[in-house]
């Protein structure tokens, strides 16, 4: 009974437990219902709030924009206004040009009517005077000068010779002013080339290398350099000799190589004698191209320049062929800045117009025709070979600046102490002394030593024998007899070498 009563309550304890839960959730969805309500319409009243904000800008904005618009509307009227105005004056203004354009018009047709009729009065008056005077217009002046002139014709001679005499001082003292000019500002001192070239040693011992085993070496040296090596007693130094500077310059150069090298053999010579030429060779380059650049003579051929270098090793009547040139280029440049001419013109002709000197021993021809075929060859302008190729007269006189390069060159060679024709003259000899060797078949090479007092030939040992060569020494010893005129006598030498070269490996 008592678990009844006991279960019972449970029951009974179980059911009121739920019921009081049902209550109490039910009071909390009613308060849950009461909060949302209460927040919508707190929502509401701040949409409102924000939306009467807004309609209040939106007015404040309205009222702004509707006043800019106002303003903007006024000052398009006023410029429309004042627009309208300008246009009723631009038109009034053209009415105005219209009439007084009209007016000049109406006052151009009567100039010309008045014109016309003061023409036609004039030839009246003309004819009418000529058929009173029974002359023309032109015999009328013609007597008119006639009588003049021959009233003060002595009047008019005498005025004319004065004219004459004084534009003749003026002209000559102008000459003399500009060549004046150009002496003192370009006059160089001039110095003679000489045929002998110094080469220091640093013992004498060395010389005994340089002769070699019974002359073998100077020998070797000599024959392939062309030139003459003077041993003597003079101390620390061995002495070069020839008339060809280029030869001589070679040969030093090759010398002083062996010297520094100290194997002295005539195969060793060989090898430093090209050397030594490839060396001249790149010296004339650059002699070339300096003078040049000195000068102010740009765009030239490279071939040009090199050719020009070759000048520096070239001489005339004892003057420096290139030191020539370049001094005539200055004095040229001076003279056509002076006179109105083409600067560059005059100084490229002066530069060139001895070129044809660097390779006359090699082109027939006189070095002015040589020099023309070599500008023209390696595309020089007209204007520079028509301004060197006068200045010996042999072209006429085309450009005023062949005129200045010939004053120019008259002026460098015509200085005292400029040249020496002795030394001209001794170089002729010698190169007529190799030119007559040469000329014979067989010959190989030919050198004048010596001052001219010797002359040196190799022949081609398979071409000439042993007694054809002392035929040929005796027919040159002849041919020199008969053709040069020289002091003394000249030492004919022939020489005929076989050498044989085999290598063993």
């Amino acid at each position: 009974m008592v678990f009844l009563l006991a279960g019972a309550a449970g029951l009974v304890g179980i059911g009121v437990g739920y019921f009081l839960r049902w209550i109490i959730s039910l009071g909390k969805k009613g308060s849950v219902e009461l909060e949302i309500k209460q927040l919508v319409l707190d929502a509401r009243e701040e949409a409102k709030k924000i939306t009467d904000e807004a309609k209040t800008k939106a007015e404040e904005t309205l009222v702004v924009g509707r006043t800019e618009l106002k303003e903007k509307e006024n000052k398009l009227k006023i410029t429309e206004e004042r627009m309208i105005k300008k246009e009723d004056l631009l038109d009034k203004r053209q009415v105005d040009i219209d009439k007084e354009v009209e007016e000049i018009k109406t006052k151009v047709a009567e100039v010309k009517k008045i014109k016309e009729r003061v023409d036609m009065m004039e030839a009246q008056k003309q004819t009418d005077l000529e058929k009173i005077a029974k002359l023309s217009e032109s015999e009328a002046k013609q007597n008119l000068l006639s009588a003049v002139e021959k009233k003060f014709e002595e009047d008019i001679t005498i005025r004319m010779q004065k004219l004459e005499t004084v534009n003749q001082e003026k002209l000559e003292k102008r000459a003399q002013e500009i060549i004046t000019a150009a002496i003192q500002r370009f006059g160089n001192s001039v110095t003679s080339d000489v045929f002998t070239t110094m080469v220091t040693i640093p013992s004498d011992e060395i010389k005994g290398k340089i002769i070699g085993k019974e002359g073998r070496n100077i020998k070797a040296f000599e024959r392939v350099s062309g030139v003459e090596v003077i041993v003597d007693d003079t101390p620390g130094a061995i002495t070069l000799s020839s008339f060809d500077p280029v030869r001589r310059q070679v040969a030093r150069v090759a010398l002083e190589n062996l010297i520094l090298d100290g194997r002295i053999q005539p195969a060793k010579i060989e090898k430093e004698m090209e050397k030594a030429e490839q060396e001249i060779n790149k010296i004339i380059k650059e002699k070339g191209q300096q003078a040049a650049f000195e000068c102010g003579v740009y765009n030239l051929d490279p071939r040009i320049t090199s050719i020009l270098g070759r000048l520096h090793f070239r001489t005339s009547y004892g003057q420096n062929v290139l030191q020539h040139s370049v001094e005539m280029a200055h004095m040229a440049g001076v003279i056509a800045e002076e006179l109105g001419a083409n600067v560059a013109v005059a100084k490229a002709g002066a530069l060139l117009h001895d070129i044809g000197k660097a390779v006359d021993h090699e082109v027939s021809g006189t070095h002015v025709e040589i020099g023309r075929r070599i500008l023209q060859k390696f595309g020089a302008s007209e204007e520079i070979i028509k301004a060197m190729q006068a200045h010996h007269e042999e072209y006429p006189y085309e450009t005023v600046e062949s005129v200045i390069v010939q004053v120019a060159d008259a002026i460098s060679g015509a200085r005292p102490g400029a040249r020496r024709d002795s030394v001209e003259n001794y170089l002729k000899r010698l190169e007529d002394l190799e030119t007559i060797a040469k000329s014979f078949p067989g010959v190989e090479k030919a050198y004048a030593l010596q001052a001219g007092r010797e002359i040196r030939i190799f022949v081609t040992p398979d071409k000439i024998s042993d007694l054809d060569a002392q035929k040929a020494a005796r027919e040159i010893a002849v041919r020199i007899e008969n053709e040069l005129k020289y002091p003394g006598e000249i030492k004919v030498t022939v020489i005929r070498e076989t050498r044989v070269i085999e290598f063993a490996r």
